[in-house]
Order: structure tokens, then C-alpha cells, then sequence
């Protein structure tokens, strides 16, 4: 896997090349540190509202037909996504096309016009996105998990924001807020593919020279008081019970993140897995099963998330919380252990293997991190990872009053699942 190079320019804009001389593709991609964690609760939802407005008009390409147009007749692939720490603008062709698609990307990023009419018009596109995600209930139990989790704050408030928010806004709250962070200190230009360096360098100077340098803006930390195991249901008449059961974890930058990410795939990591048997193959309970750790900059969680017969509901839980405390009382098998390293190595080269994959790959570690660890790197680290640790983590982190969950399905009482919340 070829190796990033980074460059930081004065006004605090950070560039990452990855060369691919036999790559006949190439991705650009354009990172912003922002999402629904820098919002304030009567914007909530403006981050991703504002990625989906930057494609619908700029000072060269006055309208959505004009950027789709232009992207299609190059053969490009191409969209943005937001998060609760970052928005990013993408396309992906042919290499030959470099500088046409460097173009487009960077005036999607930088010039957009945000017309009053489309904005209107995208206000009923969002909201149907919004209810297409409420009637998914494996999706929308995310959103909800995250609410448990972190309460009233960004961290727990859902990325697209609420249909009231989204129907208030106007053309100032967009502006404003692109203002505030679409900052050149705040921004990452990730290149990948069939490109050299000097010719990456000489289009940002072209496009991004001028783009603003005020200081970025800080998110409010994130809070945690739990005390007690939280649950929230929503009833809703389903087939199937979907439910997220999980804690808070570590920040980003901690170390025990990679030991955590090597639990998680003891319970979760394929189809022989330690939840996957039991719940579908011994079972016979489940179609999937997954187990998570994920972080942000001040924050993280773990989660196992699965559907489930809905009368068999509670002692599925009951058995994942089994599953969990095993691990405090019992180390993991080498064999096992050494299993799961080669599935998650395995699988992590495999989503390396295109070019916006990889540029996702970098560019998030310098966005989030403002550094870049290679594939190899990453490896070691998994590698360095002991049945000791597996069972340090599974002490630290599974403790009852750090318990939370999650259900979407036909329940209204939570009195049964209070009495079975615990390890």
C-alpha cells in the first residue's frame, strides 16, 4: 500500500497525496472538522443540511443539473456524507480527468450559492430521508442509542437533525455556519490515485488560495454523568425486535481503543463469532448480529446491535450480557484471539483497495487525529494485542451502571428489561 505525504500550508490548510502510479482512478476528496457535534440545538441538523445545499449551485456552476452534468459526462462517482465530527465532498474517476474533477470538488466546497428556492425544495427531501430512517428500525435504533447514551447534548442528538428544525431554516444559517467552519484550518484535501504530488500542489494553489482563515470553531465537550443503566424503548409495532446494548468507551486518541476494537471482534467479528453462534446458529433467535467500538475526539462507545425474535427479546439480552461477562471471568483462547486478528487484518485490506477507500482511510486520520498511520501500522498494533488485554477491557468497561439500551418493537413497559440489565 503506497504511503500518504502531507503538506500544511501556512494559513493552516493540511493536503494529503497518496500516489498510485498503477491505479488507473483517482479520488478527491475534501474534509471538513465539522458535524451534528458542533451544532447548537435550534441549528441541530444544519451540517448535513448544508453538504446536501453545496451541491445545488455555485458562482461557476449555477445550479444542481450543472455539478451532476458536468460529473456524469466524466464517467465520476461522486456524493458527500456528514457525521457528528466531519462532512466530506468526493468524486472519483478517471486519473486522466484530474484537473476537471479537482474543479468541480473544490467549487462545490468552496463557492456554492445556496439558491432560497432549492433550499426550500430540499427542506422535503430531508424530512423524507428523515422518515425513510424512522422506517428502518435497524437504522433509526442508532439514533435513539445515541440519545440514551449522551442525553440532551450534540452527541446525542442525530445528524440530520429534526423535521421542526429543518423547516425553520433559512439562506443566513447556512451561510453563517460555512463561514464559521469551512475554514482553511478546519479543511483536509485528501488525493489519491494516478496523480503526482506537484500536480495536486498546483491546483490547490489555484483553487484554495483564497479560501478563509479564520480560527476554527470549538465543539462543546462532551458530558458524561451516568450514575445508573439507561433504557429507552419505542414502541412501534414490528416483525422484529431491534435493539442497541452498549456503554461509553474511550476517546480517540486513547490507546485502548485498538484492545477494545479486539473485543469486540471476540463477540462479533464474522460468522464464527461468539454472539453470531449463539444467537443464530444455536439459537436460532436472529438473522444479524453485530458487535462495535467506535470513537470521536471526546467520546466513544461500544455496542452489540442485532434483531430478534420479539418474543424471545429478553433472553437474547439476557445471553449477550453472558456473552460479555464470560470475558471478564475467563481469558480468550489464543487460537481464538489469533482468529480474530487475522479476520479483522484480513478485512481491513480488503476495504483498502480503491482509491476513495484509501483516501478515506488518511484523510480521516488527519482530520480527526492530524496524523496518519500507515496499514502496517495499524497491523502492529492489532498484533500487539493480548488475551490479557482482551480481559483488562472487558473489566474496565463492563460495569452495570454503565449499561444502556436501546429497543424499537412492540414493548411499553421497561420494567422487564430494568430487572435484567446487569451483568
Amino acid at each position: 500500500m503506497q504511503k500518504a505525504q502531507k503538506k500544511a500550508y501556512k494559513n493552516g490548510l493540511r493536503v494529503v497525496t497518496i500516489p498510485m502510479k498503477e491505479n488507473p482512478t483517482v479520488t478527491v476528496l475534501v474534509l471538513v472538522g465539522t458535524g451534528s457535534n458542533y451544532e447548537k440545538k435550534e441549528i441541530n441538523g444544519i451540517s448535513h443540511f448544508l453538504e446536501h445545499m453545496c451541491f445545488k449551485g455555485t458562482t461557476k456552476r449555477p445550479t444542481a443539473q450543472s455539478i451532476s452534468h458536468e460529473l456524469d459526462g466524466l464517467g465520476c462517482q461522486y456524493n458527500a456524507f456528514t457525521s457528528n465530527e466531519m462532512t466530506g465532498y468526493y468524486a472519483k474517476g478517471d486519473s486522466k480527468n484530474f484537473k476537471q474533477i479537482f474543479d468541480v470538488v473544490s467549487d462545490i466546497y468552496l463557492n456554492s450559492t445556496f439558491p432560497e428556492l432549492e433550499m426550500e425544495k430540499e427542506k422535503g427531501v430531508i424530512v423524507e430521508e428523515i422518515n425513510m430512517y424512522e422506517d428502518m428500525p435497524a437504522s433509526h435504533v442508532q439514533d435513539l442509542f445515541d440519545s440514551v447514551l449522551y442525553g440532551d447534548q450534540p452527541a446525542g442528538w442525530s445528524v440530520l437533525g429534526t423535521k421542526e428544525n429543518i423547516y425553520k431554516m433559512v439562506r443566513d444559517n447556512f451561510v453563517n455556519y460555512k463561514n464559521s467552519h469551512y475554514v482553511s484550518s478546519n479543511t483536509v484535501i485528501i488525493v489519491s490515485g494516478n496523480i503526482t504530488n506537484k500536480d495536486v500542489h498546483t491546483e490547490v494553489n489555484k483553487y484554495f488560495k483564497d479560501i478563509k482563515s479564520t480560527t476554527k470553531v470549538k465543539k462543546v465537550k462532551t458530558k458524561d454523568t451516568q450514575t445508573t443503566p439507561n433504557i429507552l424503548i419505542k414502541y412501534k409495532e414490528t416483525d422484529q425486535t431491534h435493539f442497541v446494548l452498549g456503554v461509553r468507551s474511550f476517546p480517540l486518541d486513547d490507546k485502548r481503543n485498538m484492545m477494545l476494537s479486539l473485543l469486540s471482534g471476540v463477540l462479533g467479528a464474522g460468522m464464527s463469532s461468539r454472539l453470531f453462534l449463539k444467537l443464530r446458529e444455536e439459537m436460532g433467535v436472529a438473522y444479524y448480529v453485530r458487535a462495535h467500538s467506535g470513537a470521536s475526539l471526546d467520546h466513544g462507545s461500544f455496542q452489540i446491535s442485532a434483531g430478534v425474535n420479539n418474543t424471545r427479546t429478553e433472553e437474547v439480552i439476557k445471553e449477550i450480557l453472558n456473552e460479555c461477562n464470560s470475558l471478564i471471568t475467563k481469558k480468550v483462547s489464543e487460537e481464538e484471539l489469533n482468529k480474530v486478528k487475522s479476520f479483522i487484518i484480513g478485512n481491513m485490506k480488503m476495504s483498502l483497495e480503491a482509491t476513495d477507500d484509501i483516501a478515506n482511510f488518511y484523510g480521516g486520520q488527519e482530520l480527526m487525529k492530524g496524523e496518519i498511520k500507515t496499514l502496517e501500522d495499524k497491523i502492529k498494533e492489532i498484533k500487539k494485542v493480548t488475551s490479557n488485554d482482551i480481559q483488562k477491557m472487558a473489566k474496565i468497561i463492563f460495569k452495570n451502571k454503565n449499561l444502556n439500551l436501546a429497543i424499537i418493537g412492540p414493548f411499553k413497559n421497561k420494567s422487564n428489561f430494568e430487572k435484567i440489565l446487569k451483568f
